[in-house]
């Protein structure tokens, strides 16, 4: 099981502050294909934000989604956001 965490304005699209996902189940265990499975609360924001964000894969910074997620614990969403 994986968390993934949302910040600022993905946290608001997602509508949730995290979700866990069973990478175990997914045909490639990949970054692109939890982010391709969460529900968000306004999909074509999140559509729109997700191509746009930097991740966290255990505190290691990618924006490579191919990265594999077995093994991987927690994955932090980031948006961009102003001043950083």
């Amino acid at each position: 099981m994986t968390t993934v965490r949302f910040f600022a304005a993905a946290r608001a699209a997602v509508g949730t502050d995290e979700v866990v996902v069973d990478v175990d189940v997914l045909a490639v265990p990949s970054l692109d294909r939890a982010l391709a499975g969460v529900e968000a609360a306004d999909p074509e924001r999140w559509s729109a934000l997700v191509e746009r964000c930097s991740f966290l894969v255990d505190g290691v910074g990618t924006r490579d989604r191919t990265t594999s997620l077995v093994g991987v614990g927690t994955v932090d969403v980031m948006p961009p956001f102003a001043g950083g």
